[in-house]
């Protein structure tokens, strides 16, 4: 299972007249996105192509920072999409990454490490996405 995101750019930032150094933290986790798909094994489980990667991956560092961490499903409550539109969930074999909108498409189930791994990758590719634009990525908070 992998999280793949390209093509950085901050979508809505330029028409608020705001740059990235004088954006609050709700703007810039909202307006820095980038492609993202859930892959596996070569199959594509879901893809958006202006997706908030900045907010999913803040998100992301904050589960994994809980207490509740290994224990309760994640649920991407974002600021602009639906609720649930990426979800981890504990399953039988082990932890399952989908969206909402592809309801019977799942990863397979991978073990919880493998999971903290792969959120540990996507933080940086998105660190460095971030960084690539000229933006300090210091807003969001380490897995």
């Amino acid at each position: 299972m992998r999280f793949v995101c390209r093509n950085f750019g901050l979508s809505d930032m330029p028409r608020r007249g705001l740059t990235p150094q004088e954006a609050p933290l709700e703007v810039l986790l909202l307006d820095i996105e980038a492609e993202l798909s859930i892959r596996e094994q070569g199959r594509e489980v879901w893809c958006e192509e202006a997706f908030p990667v900045a907010e999913l991956a803040y998100h992301l560092a904050l589960w994994l920072q809980s207490p509740s961490a290994g224990h309760e499903d994640f649920v991407l409550d974002s600021m602009q999409a639906k609720e649930g539109l990426i979800r981890v969930a504990r399953s039988n074999g082990g932890w399952r990454v989908g969206s909402i909108f592809t309801p019977g498409l799942w990863t397979s189930p991978v073990a919880w490490e493998v999971l903290v791994a792969e959120i540990k990758r996507f933080d940086r590719a998105v660190r460095e996405g971030i960084a690539g634009m000229g933006i300090d990525p210091a807003f969001i908070p380490e897995p």
